[in-house]
């Protein structure tokens, strides 16, 4: 890659991982949002030559052998989705949050969220989808 190269660039031009969105490139809006090493990671402010050995997931790596994680499939179920442009980032935020923290609070997700901005649904749903993952990986290990 070009030391300039934004890690962003990379995915969507390079590498074909469209699902990982170009919006407002100045990392306001969460929409280019991708794990780095499981971590949340603004795409369009990432030098993609500082991840060189790194493990990146964009949105399309949520899915296993045909199977929408479960993330995905809450999103659907509690109509968290509008225009879907928003979507991969709110998703890979919300991953990131579930893999730190498999029990999160109501008010740790909308903090881990707090990046990701969407003009359709006013939030609502999308909470209500991460709280139902959260919820029943509680009460499979459980907790709560």
């Amino acid at each position: 890659v070009r030391p300039t190269e934004m890690l962003l660039e990379v995915l969507r031009d390079r590498l074909g991982y469209v699902g990982t969105n170009k919006v407002c490139a100045q990392g306001i809006c969460g929409a280019c949002t991708v794990l780095v090493d499981g971590k949340s990671t603004t795409s369009c402010l990432a030098l993609a030559a500082q991840f060189d050995g790194a493990n990146i997931t964009t949105v399309e790596g949520l899915e296993r052998g045909g199977k929408l994680d479960p993330l995905q499939e809450s999103f659907m179920r509690h109509g968290a989705v509008q225009c879907g442009y928003c979507t991969p980032g709110f998703l890979m935020s919300a991953k990131a949050l579930l893999l730190e923290n498999p029990s999160p609070t109501k008010e740790q997700i909308i903090d881990a969220l707090r990046g990701n901005i969407c003009r359709c649904t006013g939030y609502k749903k999308i909470i209500e989808a991460v709280e139902a993952v959260a919820h029943t990986r509680s009460r499979l290990i459980g907790h709560r």
